[in-house]
């Protein structure tokens, strides 16, 4: 059974990776610009896979970095946890961060790749390094991993906010009403705040459901949910963060239950290495959207293409990358990867 929870955790995490490269490679405007009715109809299809069907991801991380935290979680192993995530979240995200960051540096006072990075001469200073790293300047999809280390802070916090069912659920309901009144906290991410809570809810409480045999039961709750998801988020609710927050929070959930993990066989390799992927995939969709825009025609094929491929060809680049780190430089390789090291 652990074998099966572990594969399918893989198997979800790669999904919304794949998810994650759709949202940030959007490139109707970058080729054909604003007019004309095949630039509309390119961007209605990258609009629907990436800004909507694959806004689920983001949220789907977060629920399951959570569960997996609050997993076996007590007040006693929370140093242990800690520790723990500072290797694997906290250092990477420092390490990624700083790659970036001299990345651009270097790239935006080559004249050949300037007018791909796009942001002048990018100064180069301990204060820009630190601003950088603070508020992920050059990294701007690991708001997501900033987001998580402040949630991982807060972990005792919401443990005892979520530990009894009943002061649980009613602490997720209030968490979903702020969300709709456009509360701001500083610093934190309501709604992510919300994904976390639910995905500690689920371990504390919903573990058989979560990570049990397959029943009717599990099946029957996920397709209610699926539809109940889909109806809210058509439904004319003032403010629209209703039809937001909630298919982000229901659909991962739905999928989970629906899912059998005995369909799903062993990942390979490739699907392994999501955190690796999340981190480079930025660099790699920028590059092959902004060349191949400068060099190929523009002809509406090749935007719409360049996007449905995209996740094959970020995945493949991220891999023999991977491979190349692996092989060569062992150490850096987990380090940047959050010591997520994978044989093979």
């Amino acid at each position: 059974m652990e074998r099966q929870f572990r594969n399918k955790i893989t198997w979800f995490t790669f999904g919304f990776s794949v998810l994650v490269i759709w949202v940030h490679s959007l490139n109707a405007e970058l080729f054909l610009g604003e007019n004309g009715q095949m630039a509309g109809m390119v961007k209605a299809v990258q609009q629907f896979l990436g800004d909507s069907v694959a806004q689920i991801a983001v949220p789907g991380f977060f629920m399951i970095s959570a569960y997996l935290f609050f997993r076996n979680f007590s007040l006693e192993r929370l140093p242990a946890k800690w520790a723990s995530r500072v290797r694997s979240v906290l250092v990477p995200y420092v390490l990624w961060n700083l790659i970036y960051y001299l990345g651009y540096v270097i790239g935006s006072r080559l004249p050949f790749i300037t007018n791909v990075v796009g942001k002048g001469t990018v100064p180069f200073s301990a204060a820009a390094a630190l601003d950088a790293v603070l508020r992920y300047s050059y990294l701007y999809v690991f708001w997501y991993v900033y987001q998580l280390i402040l949630l991982i802070v807060l972990a005792p916090v919401i443990y005892l906010l979520v530990r009894e069912v009943r002061i649980g659920a009613a602490v997720l309901a209030a968490f979903f009403l702020l969300a709709q009144t456009g509360m701001v906290i500083p610093v934190l991410n309501l709604d992510a705040l919300l994904y976390y809570s639910a995905g500690a809810f689920g371990a504390l409480h919903l573990r058989k459901w979560a990570e049990g045999e397959q029943t009717n039961a599990k099946t029957e709750w996920g397709l209610s949910l699926l539809v109940a998801a889909l109806v809210l988020a058509n439904l004319p609710w003032p403010g629209g963060a209703f039809a937001q927050v909630t298919p982000r929070l229901l659909v991962p959930a739905a999928l989970w239950l629906i899912v059998d993990p005995a369909w799903l066989w062993e990942p390979a390799g490739f699907m392994k290495e999501n955190f690796f992927l999340y981190a480079v995939h930025f660099a790699i969709v920028r590059l092959i959207n902004k060349t191949a825009a400068a060099v190929l025609p523009k002809h509406w094929l090749i935007p719409l293409a360049i996007y449905l491929l995209m996740p094959a060809a970020a995945i493949a680049a991220s891999y023999g990358l991977s491979r190349m780190l692996r092989r060569y430089l062992p150490g850096i390789w987990r380090l940047l990867n959050g010591g997520r090291y994978v044989n093979g």
